[in-house]
């Protein structure tokens, strides 16, 4: 996670009128403010290659791929968060009629960095499975052509698979398929199949 900005805690409505007046991002958890720090090339890069390969994947389907500007709210909890993308193939639903903050997200993307990694996997990860409606968490490597896929099972599990290059990464529910290769293309030298 980011580091915590400088201020004194605020309530959620406070949050939202302070972030949406605000030039950067901040996630926000508990009353606390968290600055979103810029990322490398390489994380944009692979970010933006996964919203271009989803989105391509699902065109014409109904379905809404958001970049990282799509603020997702966790339910039951005074927590938004920024992801690197999100899908929402159902009626998009928000927390308010702003439109700007995303309440039932079916997939969930981060692309992983050494400063967040330990989050994203862990209390990150724990506030996303709170969500009913998410059905995937990809993570994306930054380091080398490596997707991971959790997939919720019926009994409320999740069931990881990881995807390396020349394999295809399956979302079985959206009936969709991402090749890992075109992911990386252009990022990361992708070992030749």
């Amino acid at each position: 996670m980011a580091q915590a900005a400088a201020s004194s805690s605020m309530t959620e409505d406070e949050y939202l009128a302070f972030e949406r007046a605000s030039q950067e991002k901040h996630e926000y958890a508990n009353g606390e403010l968290f600055a979103m720090s810029g990322g490398t090339g390489d994380h944009a890069a692979i970010a933006a290659n996964l919203i271009g390969e989803l989105r391509n994947a699902l065109f014409g389907r109904g379905c809404r791929v958001h970049t990282s500007d799509m603020r997702v709210k966790i339910p039951n909890t005074p927590r938004y968060v920024y992801p690197d993308a999100s899908v929402v193939c159902s009626k998009p639903e928000y927390a308010d009629d702003t439109k700007d903050t995303l309440t039932n997200p079916q997939v969930v993307i981060e692309v992983l960095s050494e400063s967040t990694e330990a989050y994203d996997r862990g209390e990150k990860f724990a506030a996303y499975q709170t969500i009913p409606s998410m059905a995937y968490y990809v993570i994306a490597s930054q380091t080398k052509p490596r997707i991971e896929i959790f997939t919720r099972q019926d009994d409320g599990g999740w069931l990881l698979r990881t995807y390396g290059a020349g394999e295809l990464a399956a979302l079985p529910s959206l009936s969709c398929s991402i090749e890992v290769d075109r992911i990386y293309t252009d990022v990361l030298e992708v070992p030749s199949s």
